[in-house]
């Protein structure tokens, strides 16, 4: 297909790039999720899943060798191997279309096809920042829940309001589910029990964003005084998600417990204990207009700034940049909802995110030749295929602009970060981003 395929008014527009700037100008990242992921070009012909492995690091030496064992070919010394672990990455395809219509459209259709190629760009940026956000919250926000319902009795089955992270266990780096011969640590209440299985329910009532409610079963029977509804369900390799007042589930925020400096600074601690790297050298902080405004309100907050010679430009543009080890972004698109049991009070998840904490896939096959025939209007621009389709309906009056995107997103494991390679390593099996969940 050639330029010259399309309306005359058109192909000025094409010719001088002016479609491929609208689509740009509104792909420039303006969400942020995914500025946090790193992106990977997936080749062609390996697949619809991917699964990449990660070297991990051999712990440290700190005994010297004793002369009396230096001896012999292998000088006293056993061989150890470094530990590997394994993420997975599923390409799907997401697409968009929009129709133009020559006659309909014939006093402004200059106008008008541009605006059509800003509003894809602008879809195509929201849908991508709105799959990686899904994907990093998926996994973050895996291993925490708790009790749906009461038990009557003590007995192995319990209703949680979120299974997601009580399904798998890490062995060796790799995923596998949980069994009576994998089983998962998990704290219930006050006590320490063993999940040999999960289930989803057959109708989700999950309150927590993407979650999906189930039951858990246990090695043995959990006690009615831990399996008591509202109760912590926290997995040995839980994500860290904090709270203002210590509250360990969504269900015990107050109206009171709003965004802290100190919620903050714990989410840049738990990343530096872990030993994440930064972005650009700082942490991202995503969070949304609410949850800025009250960290504004933090009497810390003030405090810090108080007499300071940057206090006057911080509160003028009513957002602070690269403080405290962290770069806050604005975003519309953070996860909002309402109390699980208080009327009239939200619940908000700003998210502190270091480097790695998503994988970005993108097929790297979208703009060959088989895909984007010679001559055709096909421009890939920030990972997304821009498609123009000249008139081929029987009238030729009806031009098509799409867009569509070939990859995916996950939130890759640090399972072999740990004590034994870095002593101040927590043993939650995601460690590159940390949630705040707090009342607004």
């Amino acid at each position: 297909m050639g330029i010259q395929s399309f309306p005359l008014a058109l192909q000025p527009i094409i010719e001088q790039g002016f479609l491929d700037r609208e689509f740009e100008q509104a792909l420039r990242s303006r969400l942020g999720y995914r500025d946090c992921a790193d992106r990977e070009l997936i080749p062609v012909g390996i697949g619809e899943t991917i699964t990449k492995t990660r070297l991990g690091l051999k712990p440290t030496v700190t005994t010297p060798i004793s002369g009396s064992v230096n001896t012999n070919l292998d000088n006293g010394l056993t061989p150890t191997n470094w530990g590997v672990e394994q993420y997975t990455l599923t390409m799907n395809h997401y697409a968009a279309t929009t129709d133009l219509n020559m006659v309909t459209s014939r006093v402004g259709v200059v106008s008008q096809f541009l605006q059509n190629a800003y509003v894809n760009g602008e879809q195509a940026a929201r849908s991508l920042d709105e799959l990686a956000r899904n994907a990093l919250f998926n996994a973050y926000f895996s291993g925490n829940t708790r009790v749906r319902t009461t038990l009557g009795s003590a007995g192995p089955v319990v209703a949680v309001d979120d299974i997601r992270g009580f399904q798998t266990v890490f062995v060796n780096g790799i995923q596998q589910g949980v069994s009576s011969g994998t089983p998962l640590l998990v704290t219930v209440g006050s006590n320490t029990y063993n999940v040999t299985g999960a289930t989803a329910d057959g109708t989700n009532v999950s309150t927590t964003p993407g979650g999906i409610s189930g039951t858990l079963t246990f090695s043995g029977n959990v006690t009615v005084a831990d399996a008591t509804a509202g109760n912590t369900v926290i997995a040995s390799a839980a994500s860290v998600i904090i709270r203002p007042s210590a509250r360990t589930n969504t269900a015990q925020l107050t109206a009171a417990d709003t965004l802290t400096m100190g919620c903050l600074l714990d989410a840049v601690a738990k990343l530096r204990l872990n030993a994440v790297p930064e972005i650009d050298g700082v942490y991202n902080c995503y969070l949304d207009p609410i949850s800025a405004r009250q960290l504004f309100a933090d009497p810390d907050f003030k405090l810090l700034f108080q007499g300071a010679t940057s206090a006057n430009q911080v509160f003028k543009k009513g957002m602070t940049n690269d403080f405290l080890g962290l770069r806050f972004i604005s975003t519309n698109e953070s996860y909002v909802q309402a109390h699980p049991s208080l009327a009239n009070v939200m619940v908000r998840r700003p998210i502190v995110c270091g480097q790695g904490a998503l994988i970005e896939g993108d097929f790297a096959g979208m703009g060959n030749a088989d895909v984007a025939p010679s001559g055709s209007i096909v421009s890939v621009i920030n990972g997304v295929a821009m498609v123009t389709r000249e008139p081929v309906d029987r009238l030729q009056q009806i031009v098509a602009q799409s867009w569509y995107w070939i990859g995916g997103f996950c939130a890759p494991s640090d399972t072999t970060t740990n004590p034994t390679t870095v002593p101040t390593a927590t043993n939650a099996a995601f460690k590159r981003a940390v949630i705040i969940e707090h009342a607004g």
